[in-house]
């Protein structure tokens, strides 16, 4: 497991609900672990895309929150998800996401979702939003 840094962010309830944990959290940089679960499959057997999305979310969002300040916040504004592979029932996922630049008030990140073998299960890019400070909405 890679460096972890001591002010790391908690994950979402929802996130801990589906059973991601952080694996790595630095400058710019995050990843995210899963295994599929019995819970995760859709219909035809194979891992739900909401497992992927909320995983490259958690992933490309954490990328971020790696870099901004302690006052700062930020929220995604939109993710764009292609599906590319079918994750089985226990395939072990680790999801990496990037900041590719950061200005003032909006980041643009990008990821990766890959099994254990490396194979792409499926790519992320989206954009955040980011504010000096806490909206008033969530104090």
């Amino acid at each position: 497991m890679d460096k972890i840094e001591k002010n790391m962010p908690k994950l979402s309830g929802l996130g801990k609900l589906m059973g991601i944990e952080l694996d790595n959290f630095s400058n710019g940089k995050c990843k995210v672990t899963a295994v599929v679960l019995e819970s995760h499959l859709n219909a035809g057997g194979v891992a739900h895309g909401g497992l992927h999305a909320t995983m490259l979310d958690t992933a490309l969002g954490g990328s971020l929150v790696s870099m901004i300040k302690k006052e700062e916040w930020c929220a995604t504004a939109q993710l764009d998800i292609s599906y590319i592979n079918p994750a089985y029932l226990g395939t072990r996922l680790l999801a990496e996401g990037n900041v590719i630049r950061r200005g003032k008030n909006i980041a643009h990140c990008e990821g990766i979702l890959k099994d254990s073998d490396g194979k792409i299960i499926a790519s992320g890019k989206g954009t955040w939003v980011i504010w000096n400070k806490k909206p008033d909405s969530l104090i």
